[in-house]
């Protein structure tokens, strides 16, 4: 091949390539083609985020002992050893625990510290056992948000190696091997916290609770119980042992109490005196008081005016073990929105109860309870009617001494529509009947172990009151339980006898014997 073909073959090639080369669109007189659009592989390699959120979803999905590793970083690393609930914020957190029954709070707390803590803010309520963990600031740092405080057997000093139990009236403490079960307890068995040492829990609870609304605590001193109603506005209900005169000056700033108990003597463990001094000190200060109990305390007719002359919201009264002096009955007249009267555990009711014109009745009582009296004296009981002359249910249990004659000074109370009579085994068949036939308004019956009322001697009038009632319970003779084929029926619920003012059943009670197979079917 000669030199002029070469060149010739050259001179084409570069004439070809210019031709395939993009034309100029300012010189070019031809339209030029349109762009071409991308494809869905350029648009998945270019935007890689999707991508990324694909394989990051497969890996979580992908079981944990999988062979194929993946060969790419993870966007959030060692994912299974995070803590996920750490994403969430405590307020949150305590939403969804405080939704989870009682039951499995405890368990939760011991997954972390996190949630550790976040229980401790959901409790409200706690009975101090250890003195110590009080007292180091520990209880505060772990439960803040309490309102319910129970420092009572935390201030007592036992012997916690012992594993003799000794359970005596209200309290519980271990006692040491030295103690016989002939031994009478006394205050060698029964040793408290000194007070500056309960003040000065005292003084760091109601620091760290500001919004304490119950308080139980013995052995206190004026100035502790100062620092509480200082630093705890929301103070309403207080449950006192071991108080004095002195002491009650500490509670009369409490102004939002409603609830108060006081005790202070406990037979056998400890002695304090409260009188007329301490009750007119606390009626002054403790104007919004609506329930009272005084276990032990002592006092006359001055202390009880002056608590119903004050306390003029006080709806219920409790006499627990009272050692008021004579007279003091007179005063409930005072208390003149009292609704609620009752006498628990009291040797006696009233010494010297005075003339009958000078005793005032309770216009707006309409409950009188008595529980494991002693009713013994005529003119006390008498008394005693005569102040609750205007109550609407009244109960008697384990009363000793309520015998006929006692009984019979019920019937000055002709308002009564709820009676209950239970171990009351002096009590007769006859002496039931004479008091309840004249109460033209009573609807409900309850009678429970008490012996000496017999079926066999209910007559054709008490019959017939018995069809009138709404509700009647009659088991006089016996503790045990109605038989199993009465469960699951409307008689079975409370153990009860339910009779209804129906034609059929006033026709079945027009026959003594009928209502007797009644009772006992």
């Amino acid at each position: 091949m000669g030199y002029r073909e070469v060149a010739e073959k050259d001179h084409h090639a570069r004439t070809m390539s210019l031709g395939a080369e993009k034309p100029n669109t300012k010189t070019s007189p031809l339209p030029t083609s349109k762009k071409r659009t991308s494809s869905w592989s350029d648009i998945w390699l270019k935007n890689t985020t999707p991508l990324k959120n694909v394989i990051f979803a497969m890996q979580l999905a992908s079981p944990k002992d999988s062979k194929f590793k993946p060969t790419h970083k993870t966007l959030i690393p060692n994912w299974a050893n995070i803590d996920r609930t750490s994403l969430l914020s405590d307020e949150i957190l305590l939403e969804i625990l405080a939704k989870l029954p009682e039951s499995q709070r405890k368990p939760n707390s011991l997954v972390c510290k996190r949630w550790l803590n976040l229980q401790g803010r959901l409790v409200r309520s706690l009975k101090v056992l250890d003195w110590s963990f009080l007292h180091s600031g520990r209880l505060i740092s772990r439960f803040p948000n309490l309102n319910q405080v129970d420092m009572l057997y935390g201030s007592l000093i036992s012997d916690q190696n012992s594993g003799i139990l000794l359970s005596y009236r209200m309290f519980s403490f271990h006692t040491g091997s030295e103690f016989s079960p002939k031994q009478r307890v006394s205050e060698s068995n029964f040793k408290l916290l000194p007070p500056e040492v309960v003040d000065r829990g005292l003084d760091a609870l109601s620091s760290g609770c500001p919004n304490l609304r119950k308080l139980v605590v013995i052995g206190a001193s004026e100035m502790g119980l100062l620092s509480v109603a200082e630093e705890c506005p929301t103070l309403q209900e207080l449950e006192l042992h071991k108080c004095s005169d002195n002491v009650l000056r500490g509670i009369a700033a409490c102004e939002n109490l409603q609830v108060l108990k006081l005790v202070a003597n406990v037979e056998g463990l400890y002695s304090s005196v409260v009188s007329d001094i301490g009750l007119t000190i606390l009626a002054q200060g403790c104007t919004r008081l609506v329930k009272l109990e005084l276990c032990g305390c002592e006092g006359s007719f001055d202390g009880i005016k002056a608590i119903g002359q004050c306390c003029q919201m006080l709806e219920e009264l409790t006499f627990c073990d009272h050692r008021m002096d004579g007279g003091w009955l007179a005063a409930l007249s005072y208390c003149e929105n009292l609704k609620t009267l009752r006498f628990q555990s009291c040797k006696r009711i009233e010494t010297i109860p005075g003339p009958e014109e000078y005793l005032g009745a309770c216009p707006a009582l309409e409950r009188l309870h008595l529980q494991k009296c002693q009713l013994r004296d005529k003119k006390s009981v008498r008394a005693l009617f005569m102040v609750c002359g205007a109550a609407r249910e009244i109960v008697f249990q384990d009363c000793w001494g309520l015998d006929n004659d006692m009984f019979r000074l019920a019937s000055t109370c002709r308002r009564v529509k709820f009676l209950s009579l239970e171990g009351c085994s002096v009590l007769t068949t006859e002496g039931l009947e004479s008091v309840i036939l004249p109460w033209k308004e009573l609807e409900c019956l309850r009678v429970v172990s008490c012996k000496n009322i017999k079926d066999k001697e209910i007559s054709p009038a008490l019959s017939t009151l018995f069809s009138t009632l709404k509700e009647l319970q009659w088991r006089p003779d016996t503790k045990s339980l109605l038989p199993s084929s009465v469960f699951g029926t409307s008689i079975g619920k409370k153990g009860s006898r339910f009779f209804r003012k129906t034609r059929d059943l006033k026709m079945l009670f027009d026959d003594q014997n009928l209502l007797l197979d009644f009772i006992h079917r």
